[in-house]
């Protein structure tokens, strides 16, 4: 069987690549990590049975997902969290664990059919939590999908949407209290994301790696001019 494994970010193409050999056997997994790449004529040429995105950033072409099965992982327990940045939304919004939804792309916003979902916990940084989100999905979840064959299902419940994030909103403010101060630096704290910030006359404070510990957080910061990040 020929699939596609479509994804970005570097613990999800080292869990990609990890699959296609620990499978081969069993299916041709073929990875694209680059948007230019995932053309109809490129998935045309694979002929794959199933496309998977754990993690992409761009909008699937409808000449794809109408013509192949597409199924993409969102970190909320839909309907519930439908839209951008869920696993900054849910921390922010208190939540302490989540569920991860693998559904059938429509053409709307998080609006597909479930595969089926599974447990997520919200604990440690933004990276540690999607380094673990990409173990689930490509251990337990793609194989499910694979072996079994669940019958995706219609969302049920009320719907919630979430908001993209912009950069300018992680900006840590002086009436933060100490656990959201460490929230907004965990959730931030990934490969690719802004970091958390707070603004000191004409410089940027930038906070990572936290730990909050006997009533006071430990973290590195970097100090840069503000406005240096964008050039």
């Amino acid at each position: 069987m020929n699939i596609i494994i479509a994804t970005i970010k570097s613990w999800n193409i080292k869990n990609a690549n990890r699959f296609k050999k620990n499978n081969k056997d069993k299916y041709n997994a073929f990875i694209i990590t680059n948007k230019n790449d995932l053309t109809l004529e490129v998935v045309k040429k694979l002929n794959p049975k199933i496309i998977f995105f754990p993690h992409w950033s761009w909008i699937i072409p409808d000449d794809i997902f109408k013509n192949y099965t597409c199924v993409v992982f969102h970190m909320t327990d839909l309907p519930y969290g439908r839209g951008g940045s869920p696993l900054q939304n849910l921390i922010e919004r208190g939540h302490k664990s989540t569920k991860i939804s693998a559904i059938r792309v429509d053409g709307g916003i998080d609006t597909g059919d479930i595969f089926l979902k599974k447990h997520l916990d919200l604990y440690g940084t933004a990276e540690e939590i999607f380094i673990r989100a990409s173990n689930i999905i490509f251990n337990e979840m793609i194989p499910e999908i694979l072996e079994k064959k669940p019958l995706p299902q219609k969302q049920e419940g009320e719907v919630v949407e979430f908001k993209r994030r912009k950069p300018e909103q992680s900006e840590i403010h002086a009436d933060f209290s100490l656990g959201k101060i460490y929230d907004y630096i965990r959730m931030l704290d990934a490969e690719g994301y802004p970091k958390a910030f707070i603004k000191f006359g004409n410089y940027r404070l930038e906070f990572s790696r936290s730990s909050l510990k006997n009533d006071r957080i430990i973290a590195d910061v970097e100090i840069i001019v503000d406005g240096e990040e964008n050039e």
